[in-house]
């Protein structure tokens, strides 16, 4: 079994041949090959394919053990996932699954395995959060083994794990005028960066990774395409799209002026060092403290700008559609938390309190005496 390289004649381009040898159930002696494959990620995923062609043909048992399947899956997921990912998938299988899983067999695993390991085997303090997020790691392991032929059903698939929703911090409109002008007045490194996050809602990363060349002053507009984190450096959006941001003329006239004080700079806002490694959260909220209102988190500024767009009326699909929200629950989230879908509601009932105390005679009704009249 080998992945070697040769030089395509007409071309005179590098290209990836991939074989296989084996026997089949009599023992007679089988290859398979395949050439012209174009790199060395896509060689690498016919190998494997090929490696379960042959041992189809072997009639071999195909389901490997938990531990022998979640090597090969991270090798298949470095094809096509960001690092970030495999990261958090291989960290989550290390320290959760691979000890009590690691020589059992994929097709023994059924739904009372998965949820012992989720409520029984995880320590007793393990959150509600943490037990869903490794539901999810499981889920999308056990996919991956049916997609690639080894079992014929998710075992984890309909498993839900219920958490009770976050708590959300946010700005009033006093206190994300507060922040600004304290932070002006005394220049603070993180204004520009507040600023632009509170008049945008972009996230964190796509804020870094913001470029003069994405922003259109003359059309009030920022084009956002990219995003940043220390794992994976740029890459495209969370949502994989293209979104387009409205700019305010409150939010034009400033950048302007930082147009001018940034110079040449290719991207619009410092790269600040606690930015850089992540501190930018604790640098808000010390502030926030500082200055006595609510400490909030560095995404708490997106939260701000959500809800505020939101209770001042602007309309749920405009919200979804300027922060890059693909689901509409995930807005719903903030409309909760601003009180728009409550505010106003029991205006509608259709009846009042009177406001006339005047008194007004009704006449009694009559009650039948056996007389006719």
């Amino acid at each position: 079994m080998a992945i070697r390289t040769y030089i395509d004649k007409p071309t005179n381009k590098k290209l990836f041949e991939v074989y296989v040898n084996g026997h089949d159930s009599k023992g007679r002696r089988i290859q398979r090959k395949r050439r012209g494959v174009e790199t060395l990620r896509q060689a690498q995923v016919i190998e494997f394919e090929l490696k379960r062609e042959l041992a189809n043909l072997r009639e071999e048992n195909l389901s490997p053990t938990w531990g022998e399947w979640i090597e090969e899956c991270m090798s298949i997921m470095r094809l096509s996932y960001r690092r970030s990912t495999v990261y958090s998938y291989e960290k989550t299988a290390t320290k959760w699954l691979n000890r009590p899983w690691g020589g059992r067999e994929l097709k023994e695993f059924g739904k009372k395995d998965i949820y012992e390991l989720l409520h029984e085997t995880l320590p007793g303090d393990t959150t509600a959060h943490t037990r869903k997020y490794v539901l999810k790691i499981i889920k999308r392991i056990f996919q991956m083994a049916l997609d690639y032929g080894h079992l014929d059903r998710n075992p984890a698939q309909g498993m839900v794990i219920k958490v009770p929703e976050s708590v959300k911090k946010v700005l009033s409109q006093n206190e994300a005028k507060k922040l600004l002008s304290e932070a002006r007045v005394t220049d603070h490194r993180f204004y520009p960066i507040w600023v632009v996050a509170l008049f945008t809602g972009m996230r964190s990363g796509e804020l870094y990774a913001l470029k003069w060349s994405d922003v259109d002053l003359e059309n009030k507009l920022i084009h956002v395409s990219r995003s940043w984190n220390s794992q994976n450096g740029f890459t495209a959006t969370k949502s994989q799209k293209t979104r387009r941001v409205p700019i305010s003329d409150e939010l034009i006239t400033y950048l302007k002026e930082l147009k001018l004080e940034r110079g040449k700079e290719e991207f619009v806002l410092p790269h600040l060092n606690e930015w850089k490694v992540g501190d930018a959260a604790y640098v808000l909220q010390g502030f926030c403290k500082t200055i006595g209102i609510t400490p909030i988190r560095f995404h708490d500024l997106r939260a701000t700008f959500i809800t505020n767009l939101l209770s001042r009326g602007e309309s749920l699909a405009r919200v979804m559609a300027i922060v890059g929200h693909a689901d509409i629950d995930t807005t719903n989230v903030y409309l909760r938390l601003a009180g728009v879908e409550l505010k106003g509601a029991t205006d509608k009932l259709g009846y009042e309190i009177p406001k006339d105390k005047t008194a007004m005679i009704y006449p009694l009704p009559s009650f039948g005496t056996g007389k006719s009249e």
